[in-house]
């Protein structure tokens, strides 16, 4: 049996066809199991419409598409964001860090189990450390129970909220070594 064709990571503008039809799945599949029925194709236009693409386009951010023989098989996406920092132990006032905020993490169905979503993560964190960011954050929901187990299993701690949404019930955290 021949060795499966490498996978390739790359990042892709949020607009080409290709980051368009794995968004819609992506948000196919968070709909349908929030619901716990099949999204309807008016869901879907209405979270993609909620979730613009320039937010994840440079200088806002970036979309890595996972493909192998070119089947679009999985994406991940990071905003970069400036948060503040957390006063000093003399309550001296700290610079602001920029940190990434991971979105988008998605591997289909028939890919999942492989090692993509630790490729995805891994490829993002070296994004990350190349744009010089100190940090990585992100949310996601309790059913999401396969992608709470991986973001621990690359590292990632549950902590304090670091935003309002009001689907998010887990926040997670990963410093980057410099």
């Amino acid at each position: 049996m021949p060795a499966p064709s490498p996978l390739l990571i790359a990042v892709e503008s949020p607009f080409s066809a290709a980051a368009r039809a794995v968004s819609a799945r992506y948000f196919d599949d968070l709909i349908t199991r929030y619901h716990g029925r099949p999204a309807t194709a008016a869901e879907i236009a209405d979270v993609d419409a909620s979730y613009p693409g320039e937010r994840l386009e440079e200088p806002n951010g970036l979309l890595l598409l996972a493909r192998r023989d070119g089947t679009v098989l999985g994406c991940a996406g990071m905003r970069f964001v400036t948060e503040a920092a957390a006063p000093g132990a003399e309550g001296e006032a700290a610079a602001p860090q920029r940190v990434g905020e991971v979105t988008r993490v998605f591997v289909d169905a028939a890919a999942r189990g492989l090692g993509l979503g630790r490729q995805l993560m891994g490829a993002l964190e070296a994004q990350a450390r190349a744009r010089g960011l100190s940090a990585l954050r992100l949310d996601t929901r309790s059913d999401l129970v396969e992608a709470r187990r991986l973001y621990a299993a690359v590292g990632y701690t549950e902590g304090a909220p670091h935003n309002d949404d009001p689907y998010a019930d887990h926040w997670f955290r990963k410093q980057l070594a410099g």
